[in-house]
């Protein structure tokens, strides 16, 4: 094998990672990241115990079940947004209510390092829309049909075509508005 040819193949690495790039792109993976992030200083500093010298510091509080649910949801709740993207809006509602539930019941919120990536996670989630791909991407509108009367796109609709659930048009003035009388 010559040179140019080892540089032509691409590696194992490359390769697996421009797949994981493609996996990535189709689904909100740095919202699940940090949802699924959230969830471990909720779930940890209830149940932390810090040791000075023979002095045993623990960090318990009332809400430790609550601190455990909320962290193993948020956990959940990442790992749906990477692998069910059609759950977004759901998990991401979910993790914005789950953080702010956190403040009260978990120290805080994990003294901020659970609940401000939960809410940032939650809020990327919601607003998440998947790309164009490249051949859409260019703008341009289909061309109209050769035997398409002018004003007529080629699936059937226009610009004076009614609509066909208020039977109004915009070239007729009313602009989608039904009248009352």
């Amino acid at each position: 094998m010559s040179a140019e040819t080892l540089a032509a193949e691409p590696g194992q690495f490359t390769r697996r990672r421009l797949q994981f790039r493609a996996w990535r792109g189709t689904r909100p993976f740095w919202a699940g990241l940090l949802v699924l992030l959230s969830g471990v200083p909720i779930l940890y500093f209830p149940y932390a115990h810090l040791q000075i010298g023979h002095l045993t510091l623990a960090m318990g509080s009332t809400g430790g079940s609550g601190s455990l649910i909320i962290g193993v949801l948020l956990i959940v709740l990442g790992i749906s947004l990477w692998f069910q993207k059609h759950v977004k809006v759901f998990a991401g509602v979910a993790a914005v209510l789950l953080a702010l539930v956190s403040i009260p019941v978990s120290n805080l919120g994990g003294f901020g390092f659970g609940f401000l990536p939960a809410l940032i996670g939650g809020c990327l989630a919601v607003s998440w829309a998947p790309g164009v791909p490249p051949e859409q991407q260019l703008g341009k509108d289909p061309e109209p049909e050769a035997g398409a009367p002018e004003g007529m796109a080629a699936n059937g609709v226009g610009a004076g075509e009614p609509n066909e659930l208020s039977e109004t048009s915009p070239a007729n003035g009313a602009n989608g508005r039904h009248s009352a009388g």
